[in-house]
Protein backbone atom coordinates (compact mmCIF):
# COMPACT_ATOMS: atom_id res chain seq x y z
CA UNK A 1 0.00 0.00 0.00
CA UNK A 2 3.01 2.63 1.09
CA UNK A 3 4.66 1.37 -2.44
CA UNK A 4 1.29 2.41 -4.20
CA UNK A 5 1.01 5.95 -2.65
CA UNK A 6 4.74 6.60 -2.92
CA UNK A 7 4.40 6.02 -6.74
CA UNK A 8 0.83 8.57 -6.79
CA UNK A 9 3.10 11.20 -5.29
CA UNK A 10 5.83 10.93 -7.15
CA UNK A 11 3.77 10.80 -10.58
CA UNK A 12 1.97 13.92 -9.48
CA UNK A 13 5.01 15.66 -8.45
CA UNK A 14 6.35 14.71 -11.84
CA UNK A 15 2.85 16.20 -13.76
CA UNK A 16 3.24 19.58 -11.52
CA UNK A 17 6.84 19.76 -12.49
CA UNK A 18 5.95 19.13 -16.47
CA UNK A 19 3.01 21.80 -15.79
CA UNK A 20 5.28 24.59 -14.84
CA UNK A 21 7.79 23.93 -17.34
CA UNK A 22 4.95 24.10 -19.89
CA UNK A 23 3.78 27.37 -18.68
CA UNK A 24 7.53 28.77 -18.45
CA UNK A 25 8.20 27.45 -22.21
CA UNK A 26 4.81 29.59 -22.98
CA UNK A 27 5.72 32.26 -21.58
CA UNK A 28 9.61 32.50 -22.67
CA UNK A 29 8.56 31.95 -26.19
CA UNK A 30 6.11 34.75 -26.17
CA UNK A 31 8.83 36.69 -25.17
CA UNK A 32 11.14 35.65 -27.45
CA UNK A 33 9.13 35.93 -30.44
CA UNK A 34 7.36 38.97 -29.30
CA UNK A 35 11.16 40.41 -29.51
CA UNK A 36 12.02 38.46 -33.07
CA UNK A 37 8.90 40.56 -34.37
CA UNK A 38 9.86 44.07 -33.33
CA UNK A 39 13.44 43.64 -34.33
CA UNK A 40 12.65 42.65 -37.63
CA UNK A 41 10.28 45.52 -38.09
CA UNK A 42 13.05 47.72 -36.26
CA UNK A 43 15.73 46.01 -38.73
CA UNK A 44 13.69 47.17 -41.88
CA UNK A 45 12.99 50.60 -40.87
CA UNK A 46 16.97 50.89 -41.08
CA UNK A 47 17.57 50.69 -36.72
CA UNK A 48 20.58 47.96 -37.07
CA UNK A 49 22.01 48.68 -33.43
CA UNK A 50 19.05 48.26 -31.64
CA UNK A 51 17.59 45.07 -33.96
CA UNK A 52 21.19 43.65 -33.29
CA UNK A 53 20.48 44.39 -29.87
CA UNK A 54 17.39 43.04 -29.56
CA UNK A 55 18.34 39.83 -31.50
CA UNK A 56 20.93 39.23 -29.12
CA UNK A 57 18.26 39.16 -26.01
CA UNK A 58 16.06 37.47 -28.32
CA UNK A 59 18.67 34.32 -29.08
CA UNK A 60 19.72 34.12 -25.63
CA UNK A 61 15.71 33.59 -24.31
CA UNK A 62 15.21 30.85 -27.39
CA UNK A 63 18.35 29.32 -26.35
CA UNK A 64 17.17 29.05 -23.10
CA UNK A 65 14.01 27.75 -24.00
CA UNK A 66 15.03 25.40 -26.67
CA UNK A 67 17.74 23.46 -24.26
CA UNK A 68 15.14 23.31 -21.61
CA UNK A 69 12.41 21.41 -24.19
CA UNK A 70 14.78 19.48 -25.84
CA UNK A 71 15.84 18.15 -22.36
CA UNK A 72 12.52 17.56 -20.95
CA UNK A 73 10.59 16.65 -24.16
CA UNK A 74 10.50 13.10 -23.46
CA UNK A 75 7.53 12.43 -25.77
CA UNK A 76 5.58 14.82 -24.06
CA UNK A 77 2.90 16.41 -26.08
CA UNK A 78 2.26 19.28 -24.07
CA UNK A 79 5.69 20.36 -24.16
CA UNK A 80 5.28 20.99 -27.95
CA UNK A 81 1.99 22.48 -27.70
CA UNK A 82 3.41 24.73 -25.21
CA UNK A 83 6.45 25.56 -27.46
CA UNK A 84 4.24 25.87 -30.51
CA UNK A 85 1.46 27.83 -28.94
CA UNK A 86 3.98 30.21 -27.33
CA UNK A 87 5.62 30.98 -30.78
CA UNK A 88 1.66 31.83 -32.02
CA UNK A 89 0.84 33.95 -29.25
CA UNK A 90 4.45 35.88 -28.87
CA UNK A 91 4.31 36.62 -32.97
CA UNK A 92 0.31 37.71 -32.21
CA UNK A 93 1.65 39.96 -29.08
CA UNK A 94 5.26 41.31 -31.45
CA UNK A 95 2.99 42.52 -33.90
CA UNK A 96 0.60 44.37 -31.71
CA UNK A 97 3.31 46.04 -30.00
CA UNK A 98 5.27 47.03 -33.37
CA UNK A 99 2.63 48.73 -34.20
CA UNK A 100 1.57 50.33 -31.21
CA UNK A 101 4.62 51.50 -30.30
CA UNK A 102 7.38 51.73 -33.65
CA UNK A 103 5.41 54.83 -35.94
CA UNK A 104 6.20 54.90 -39.42
CA UNK A 105 5.28 57.16 -42.08
CA UNK A 106 2.78 56.88 -44.63
CA UNK A 107 2.53 57.50 -48.13
CA UNK A 108 -1.48 58.01 -49.09
CA UNK A 109 -2.35 58.24 -52.75
CA UNK A 110 -6.16 59.24 -53.22
CA UNK A 111 -8.02 58.57 -56.28
CA UNK A 112 -11.09 61.03 -56.36
CA UNK A 113 -13.52 61.84 -58.61
CA UNK A 114 -15.63 63.80 -55.99
CA UNK A 115 -16.39 67.70 -56.12
CA UNK A 116 -12.16 67.86 -53.86
CA UNK A 117 -12.80 71.43 -52.71
CA UNK A 118 -14.53 70.92 -49.29
CA UNK A 119 -12.14 67.78 -48.65
CA UNK A 120 -9.34 69.51 -49.43
CA UNK A 121 -10.71 71.97 -47.12
CA UNK A 122 -11.67 69.60 -44.42
CA UNK A 123 -7.73 67.79 -44.90
CA UNK A 124 -6.13 70.58 -44.68
CA UNK A 125 -8.14 72.02 -42.00
CA UNK A 126 -7.09 68.63 -39.68
CA UNK A 127 -3.48 69.49 -39.50
CA UNK A 128 -2.84 67.73 -43.04
CA UNK A 129 -0.83 68.85 -46.10
CA UNK A 130 -1.88 67.94 -49.24
CA UNK A 131 -0.83 67.89 -52.91
CA UNK A 132 -3.42 67.89 -55.89
CA UNK A 133 -3.09 66.51 -59.04
CA UNK A 134 -5.83 66.68 -61.77
CA UNK A 135 -5.75 63.22 -63.86
CA UNK A 136 -7.83 63.62 -66.57
CA UNK A 137 -8.99 66.37 -68.38
CA UNK A 138 -12.30 65.70 -69.22
CA UNK A 139 -13.27 63.91 -66.48
CA UNK A 140 -12.80 65.31 -63.05
CA UNK A 141 -10.32 63.11 -61.57
CA UNK A 142 -8.06 64.14 -59.15
CA UNK A 143 -4.98 62.09 -57.32
CA UNK A 144 -4.21 63.26 -53.41
CA UNK A 145 -1.22 63.08 -52.29
CA UNK A 146 -0.14 62.90 -48.64
CA UNK A 147 2.65 61.94 -46.02
CA UNK A 148 1.50 61.23 -42.70
CA UNK A 149 2.12 59.68 -39.57
CA UNK A 150 0.61 55.71 -39.15
CA UNK A 151 -1.13 56.72 -36.04
CA UNK A 152 -2.92 59.75 -37.99
CA UNK A 153 -4.30 57.98 -40.76
CA UNK A 154 -7.59 56.42 -39.70
CA UNK A 155 -8.36 59.62 -39.19
CA UNK A 156 -7.38 60.95 -42.56
CA UNK A 157 -9.01 58.15 -44.13
CA UNK A 158 -11.98 58.52 -41.92
CA UNK A 159 -12.12 62.37 -43.39
CA UNK A 160 -11.68 60.92 -46.84
CA UNK A 161 -14.37 58.62 -47.14
CA UNK A 162 -16.53 61.26 -45.30
CA UNK A 163 -16.41 63.19 -48.93
CA UNK A 164 -16.17 60.32 -51.13
CA UNK A 165 -17.07 56.74 -50.17
CA UNK A 166 -15.68 55.30 -53.50
CA UNK A 167 -12.28 57.06 -53.39
CA UNK A 168 -9.47 54.49 -54.42
CA UNK A 169 -6.90 54.76 -51.45
CA UNK A 170 -3.58 53.11 -51.74
CA UNK A 171 -0.74 53.15 -48.62
CA UNK A 172 2.36 52.50 -48.63
CA UNK A 173 4.97 52.57 -45.97
CA UNK A 174 7.77 55.40 -46.62
CA UNK A 175 11.46 54.84 -45.75
CA UNK A 176 12.41 58.40 -46.44
CA UNK A 177 10.93 61.93 -46.34
CA UNK A 178 12.76 65.27 -47.29
CA UNK A 179 11.46 68.36 -47.35
CA UNK A 180 7.87 69.79 -47.44
CA UNK A 181 5.47 68.89 -49.48
CA UNK A 182 3.57 69.41 -53.22
CA UNK A 183 1.87 72.61 -53.79
CA UNK A 184 -1.74 72.65 -55.92
CA UNK A 185 -0.72 71.47 -59.13
CA UNK A 186 -3.23 73.08 -61.95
Amino acid sequence: MYVKEKDANIKNGDNMATLFLCIEIFLARIIDVSLGTIRTVIVVKGKNFIGSFLGFIEVTVWFLVVDQALSNANNNIFIVISYSLGFAVGTYIGGIISKKFIKSKLEVQVITSCNIDDMIKAIRDNGYAVSIFKLEEKQNKYMLFMEVNSNKFNNLKRIIKMYDKKAFIVVNETMFVQNGYFGLNK
